[in-house]
Order: C-alpha cells, then sequence, then structure tokens
C-alpha cells in the first residue's frame, strides 16, 4: 500500500515539503555567490536593513530570497498608500523590499515560487521585529518585464501598482537613472496594513519606528541663511573645514534639535540625510563627490564638531539668537532657576543649566568637569549670568558660602536655598540664627510690637552675606 507522499507527483512533493529558513552566517558567502552567478542582475550588494532566506527540500537549495529597506520615494506606493510626507518619512521602515528572488536552475518546479514567498511572508514580520525591533505591514517588490511576468506575484496576490521611472539606488543616499522600468507589485503583510500606514498614532507593534524620528525642516534658504549668520563668529579649529564650516554645522544642529533629533550624531546625520539641495547650500556646505552635489555631514564630522567647538563661543552665539528672537527679558521675570542634570544619550555627561523661571528662557549651561560635582560649575556659569535684581534658587547641594557670595556680593541678587537634613552644620547654625530672631521679633522683647522691616539697615552691595 503506497503511502500519501508515494501518492503524490513528484511536483507536488516539492511544494509540500519545501521548508524557508533564515540562512546562518556562516552560509552567507554561499548565498551571495549563487545570487551573483545565476540571479539576471549579477549583484549581491544590500543597501540598508537585510534578511536572507534559504527555501530547502530534503535537504537541498532550492530558492533564495532577500529582504532589504524599502525605496525611498515612490510615487504610485505613495499614491496607493495615501500617506502624507512627512508619515512617509517616519514610516518608510514599516515597508520592507524584496531584493531579490532566485529559483535555482536545476529546482524549476511549477508553483514553487508562489510556495516559497507564501511561507517567506508568514514569518517575515516575525522575523524582522526579531532582529530590527518592529513588524512590518507592507512588501513591496519589483519585477523587470523583459524578464518576467510577475505570475508568481500575481498569483499569491500582491497588487500590481505600475512602473517605475526607471531610476535604482547604488548607495544609501543616492539614485542611478538605468531606463529600464520595472513593474512595482505590493503586498499587505496584515489586513488593514495601508490604513495603519496613514493612522494618526501608530499600533504599540509599530510604534517604535517614530521613536526619536525628528520633523522634517521646512525652514527655507534664506532663514537658514539669517540663522548661519549668528554662528559666524566660532572660531574653526579644524585643518579640514572646507565642506562643512562650523557656522553651518551649528546652525544645522540647531534646526534638528529644535526638529526633535535628539539622540546623538546619528540623528543628526539622519536629520542631515532628509535636507533638499537647497537647504544643504544654504548651511554653507560645499557640493562634492560624483556626480558634484551638497552633501550632508556624516556622523564622524558631527562627532567631531561637538567635541572640539568652543561651548562659550557657541553659548552666546545661542543667547545673542534666543535673544533677537524672543526680545529683551521683562523686568517682572526676575526669578532664576539653576540645577545640574545628566545629558540624555550622552554616556553619563552632566551640565548645570540656568533658566528664567517665569518665562522659561534658558540663560546659559556649564558642564560638570569630569571627576567634580556640580558646585564648581554652577558658580561658574553664575559668574557670568545677569543676576542684578534677580532672585536665585538652587538646591541643598549648593547651600554654601562661597556660591551665596557670588550671588550677593558679585551679581548683585539674592538667593533661595535648601536645606537638608545630612547638613548638620548649616541646620545647627539655622537653628541658632532663628531662636535669636525668635527672641529678638518676639513681641515681649518689641514692647508689644514687631519692629517695622524698613527700619532695619540693608546690606549694601559688597557687603559680606551671612552664612549659611
Amino acid at each position: 500500500m503506497k503511502t500519501n507522499n508515494e501518492q503524490l507527483d513528484p511536483e507536488q512533493c516539492v511544494l509540500s515539503e519545501v521548508t524557508v529558513r533564515l540562512i546562518r552566517e556562516d552560509e552567507q558567502e554561499r548565498f551571495d555567490e549563487l545570487i551573483r552567478t545565476e540571479h539576471y542582475l549579477k549583484n549581491a550588494t544590500w543597501v540598508g536593513r537585510r534578511l536572507f532566506y534559504v527555501a530547502e527540500y530534503q535537504g537541498q537549495w532550492v530558492a533564495l530570497l532577500s529582504w532589504s529597506s524599502s525605496s525611498f520615494n515612490l510615487k504610485d506606493r505613495e499614491a496607493w498608500i495615501g500617506w502624507s510626507a512627512l508619515q512617509r518619512k517616519r514610516r518608510r521602515s514599516l515597508v520592507v523590499n524584496n531584493s531579490r528572488f532566485l529559483i535555482l536552475s536545476e529546482a524549476h518546479h511549477s508553483n514553487l515560487a508562489t510556495r516559497v514567498m507564501r511561507l517567506c511572508l508568514d514569518r517575515l514580520s516575525t522575523d524582522w521585529k526579531q532582529r530590527y525591533g518592529h513588524e512590518l505591514l507592507l512588501a513591496e517588490s519589483f519585477v523587470d518585464s523583459m524578464h518576467f511576468q510577475g505570475t508568481c506575484y500575481r498569483a499569491g496576490g500582491w497588487q500590481y501598482l505600475g512602473d517605475t521611472k526607471g531610476w535604482s539606488r547604488k548607495r544609501a543616499d543616492f539614485y542611478e537613472q538605468h531606463n529600464r522600468p520595472k513593474q512595482l507589485w505590493v503586498k499587505e503583510l496584515r489586513r488593514g496594513a495601508r490604513e495603519l500606514l496613514t493612522c494618526r498614532r501608530l499600533p504599540e507593534a509599530y510604534a517604535s519606528v517614530e521613536k526619536g524620528a525628528a520633523e522634517p525642516c521646512d525652514l527655507p534658504p534664506e532663514e537658514i541663511g539669517s540663522l548661519r549668520a549668528y554662528f559666524a563668529a566660532l572660531l574653526d579649529w579644524r585643518t579640514r573645514c572646507a565642506d562643512y564650516p562650523c557656522a553651518g554645522l551649528a546652525a544645522m544642529v540647531a534646526c534638528a534639535t529644535l526638529c526633535g533629533a535628539q539622540l546623538g550624531q546619528r540623528a543628526l546625520a539622519a536629520f542631515g540625510r532628509s535636507l533638499s539641495q537647497a537647504q544643504l547650500k544654504a548651511f554653507g556646505f560645499r557640493k562634492k563627490g560624483q556626480p558634484r552635489r551638497y552633501r550632508a555631514p556624516c556622523e564622524a564630522t558631527l562627532f567631531r564638531f561637538l567635541s572640539g567647538v568652543d561651548s562659550l563661543e557657541l553659548e552666546k552665539a545661542l543667547l545673542q539668537w534666543q535673544d533677537d528672537r524672543l526680545g529683551p527679558r521683562k523686568a517682572d521675570d526676575n526669578v532664576t532657576a539653576v540645577d545640574g542634570k545628566t545629558l540624555c544619550s550622552s554616556q553619563g555627561v552632566e551640565a548645570v543649566s540656568a533658566y528664567a523661571c517665569k518665562s522659561g528662557r534658558w540663560l546659559g549651561s556649564e558642564p560638570v568637569a569630569q571627576g567634580s560635582n556640580e558646585i564648581p560649575a554652577a558658580q561658574a556659569l553664575l559668574r557670568r549670568i545677569d543676576l542684578e535684581s534677580q532672585r536665585v534658587t538652587l538646591d541643598a547641594m549648593h547651600t554654601q558660602e562661597q556660591t551665596a557670595r557670588i550671588i550677593v556680593q558679585e551679581g548683585g541678587g539674592d538667593y533661595l536655598m535648601t536645606v537638608k537634613g545630612n547638613q548638620p552644620g548649616i541646620v545647627a547654625d539655622l537653628k541658632t540664627r532663628c531662636e535669636s530672631l525668635q527672641r529678638d521679633f518676639s513681641p515681649s522683647a518689641s514692647g508689644g510690637s514687631y519692629p517695622a522691616i524698613r527700619d532695619q539697615p540693608q546690606s549694601p552691595r559688597g557687603a559680606k552675606p551671612a552664612a549659611l
């Protein structure tokens, strides 16, 4: 009696037993070599994020698939999805491109391509999440109609959107025209994927792609030029700086920060790549490469700039920019808060900053030296802030005489400091002073009434403040 498998014809046996899995690291060279020798493009160069799969039948390789980052801009795809330009920039990573699909020469069986594609799509989103932290919503693929008809895509429920304009991606940020339009096919990886790509807020399974994403820069070139002028006085310490002047880098970092790029030089470099040629020119960057075009600074360039720029010169330029935008500080905005924080995504770098409490206006920042604490940084910052008639608030760490002297004697301001129980010397001194004040100002000591505060002598500027 024949078994079930023996009753099937050879073609059906292949379809029922074929499996699809991710390739192992030690199989990458074999994978690439087969793509170079058997795929019609003869190219195993991969761009962006990627996953590689192999289909096996009885332990033998029968098909290869690669999935890569999606195309930056496809007119027919964008029209079909209906998302905005901002949604496209932020959610493009939810779309994946079937960059290669190869049925090996000794494994051409009817319907094998459709079966392998189905098995791969069943696991693709899960595998992508395990590798890159989020699921996928849409798959896209290009079919060269000079070689293929897209039969397996049509049979697998993919949708044909039209023909491309004949450009191919050669590097991460560069496309080249080849004048061979290809068919564009798309496939939703879950029901309602197109609606999710255009919804106001993504579900949790996909929301991580927008975490830390910066808003696009919509400043016209003339306003960028005006902003760059504020940083024109920055001293350029680099020996090779022709392509990216300091003023342009500072202006770009300022724009990127305001647009929400807050994850270090990687986020800044990504922001730069989103800028138009006119915007890059307005930042003062130079043309380079072949073909010659304006290019955004890379992560290394931004790291060198941020590490070497003079912080005081940069602070002066930023404060001047702020003053021109907001106008002078108002008289009733006379309370200044000073506090230290560890900067996000900075490997533990700390800085002390000062702000106007009423308006939220930034007044300056001072980095905390390695191996030190906030106290010297706060004192250096206070010495360069206008404290005349200001009331300065600080936490308990700064409750000590030298900081009080800087505020009162040098700056002409006043202070409100916190005292905690772990400062026993100050606590004991305050108790003694409070007891003395209670005796001096009690009704019995003043003949039944408190002395008028205005009758008390005022400490002239430059006098020694009461020790705390």
